[in-house]
């Protein structure tokens, strides 16, 4: 694959970066630009790129302005999903034929996008890439895996996400516009898109990003040392609010654990500095409600240790979270001592 080598040279060139980078920058303008062309056409990009972008002088506020206005003006389309994972499982035991296929998909998918404004991941990136392009943005897009609470992931599961990555000031940035558009809710008369843009999959960490994106070109992580695909869905589920807080779980690094009766387990997190520890708990759940539980913490600089023994025996789900919002979550299965 031809794209392999071009990777690589950019990842050891370039380097990787991540919002904070652009501190102090504000979007506002950005964003009110995205917003006054909201329900603008489709069929010429070259003019909405222009529209988007023409008032605006950095290229991280233009890619801003592309950014917000395919996350608040397209929909996600659920349906076209659901064909794209049975065509990606079809072609999973052929590395380059489903390279090939994403590449020569994508092109498709832009005429029901056009019509529609509807589409699935793949049309999410490709429709971001194609406008960064325009603007002289270098934005590709990138294929992988995409874990959340309700996708669960094996060995033998098949990529079913796409996103993108983009160059800014000589450094590699990663964005989801799907997962920044709003969320599918599965109700009985069927799917249904509800848009709700979030902003933190905008230019994310790429530390955290990794915990629940996993490109088929690891490199494309932007990350040193990235994890292996099974660290990757061995992991705890890493929840979108972790991306808002800038919370990071450290370890442990599974997802499934076991601990002793009246043991104590420990929970570190990365946390920044505007968080206190007694807004951090946990939420322990055996059968079927949680109850809050103030463990004990240890701080140190910028990490989180959370310790905590369970006085009986079982399976539990163990849910972090800081004030109400939920973070992460483990299993944990405790043992008789």
């Amino acid at each position: 694959m031809k794209c392999i080598p071009i990777v690589l040279f950019l990842v050891g060139t370039l380097g990787y970066g991540q919002r904070s980078d652009f501190y102090g920058t504000g979007f506002k303008k950005a964003d009110s630009i995205a917003l006054h062309f909201k329900g603008a056409s489709l069929k010429n990009l070259p003019a909405l790129t222009y529209n988007l972008t023409a008032n605006l002088t950095t290229d991280v506020e233009k890619f801003r302005a592309i950014y917000t206005w395919v996350c608040t003006n397209i929909e996600n389309d659920y349906g076209a999903y659901q064909k794209t994972v049975k065509k990606r499982k079809k072609l999973s035991g052929n590395k380059e034929a489903l390279t090939e296929w994403n590449n020569n998909f994508t092109p498709k998918v832009f005429k029901k996008l056009v019509t529609h404004r509807k589409t699935a991941c793949t049309g999410y990136a490709f429709l971001t890439r194609e406008l960064a392009n325009l603007a002289d943005i270098n934005c590709k897009i990138i294929n992988g895996y995409g874990r959340t609470a309700t996708l669960i992931l094996n060995e033998n599961s098949i990529p079913n996400h796409s996103w993108n990555a983009v160059e800014l000031n000589g450094k590699w940035y990663l964005c989801d516009p799907t997962w920044s558009a709003g969320r599918i809710v599965l109700e009985d008369a069927g799917p249904k898109f509800e848009p709700d843009y979030f902003d933190s999959y905008f230019l994310a960490d790429p530390e955290l990003f990794i915990r629940n994106h996993y490109p088929l070109e690891i490199n494309s992580s932007f990350l040193p040392q990235p994890p292996t695909f099974n660290q990757f869905i061995e992991g705890p589920v890493i929840y979108k609010e972790a991306f808002v807080l800038e919370v990071f779980p450290l370890q442990p690094a599974k997802m499934k654990l076991e601990a002793k009766k009246n043991k104590a387990l420990s929970f570190t997190l990365r946390v920044p500095n505007d968080i206190k520890s007694e807004t951090i708990s946990l939420a322990v759940n055996k059968s079927g409600s949680d109850q809050t539980i103030h463990p004990q913490i240890v701080s140190v600089k910028n990490e989180c240790t959370l310790k905590y023994s369970f006085e009986k025996t079982g399976s539990y789900d163990v849910h972090i979270k800081v004030d109400d919002t939920y973070i992460a979550t483990y299993v944990v299965r405790v043992k008789k001592g």
